[in-house]
């Protein structure tokens, strides 16, 4: 596996792997809050962000060169460059459960490391959702709070959790 640049044709793929409106706001929180998203959405949000310098999405490829994760990092507050976020982290549903997920973080982690110049990573995962946050502790991240987060689907609590570097 590698990370390379998100390219506009990977949001139609991506989009193909969020297959339920749960599964919308368990991925995007309430950034999107239209389901089915389209890739068109995707590109629609990512591009203004993109140039702002502060947002970095990613895409995880196989060997073949084919997509099978995604996730973003971006500077979670203007004023401050010492913690970046990561979000959007998913990865097609064919793939879960094969530790891709741990690989795909521990690459994000890496180009933190090599390319921005923080001290902290964030995250946040919604309570309930086992696996994302059982693959979040295994590369290292530990819960440091939890929120109530106000969904168009109900109420969720988030775990918040971080991994210095």
């Amino acid at each position: 596996m590698e990370l390379r640049a998100f390219r506009n044709e990977d949001a139609a793929v991506i989009c193909k792997w969020i297959r339920t409106e749960p599964e919308l706001y368990r991925w995007s929180a309430d950034r999107f809050n239209k389901f089915p998203l389209t890739g068109e959405d995707i590109v629609g949000s990512y591009t203004p962000q993109r140039e702002s310098g502060r947002f970095f999405p990613l895409t995880a490829i196989d060997e073949s060169g084919k997509a099978v994760g995604h996730f973003i990092i971006r500077y979670p507050r203007e004023d401050d460059d010492s913690t970046v976020r990561f979000g959007f982290v998913i990865l097609d549903p064919e793939q879960r459960g094969k530790g891709l997920g741990k690989e795909m973080l521990r690459l994000g982690i890496q180009y933190v490391r090599e390319k921005l110049d923080v001290g902290r990573i964030d995250l946040g995962v919604f309570a309930g959702n086992e696996s994302a946050e059982g693959c979040y502790k295994a590369v290292g991240f530990r819960e440091y709070s939890r929120r109530s987060c106000e969904m168009p689907i109900g109420t969720w609590e988030c775990i918040d959790m971080e991994l210095f570097i």
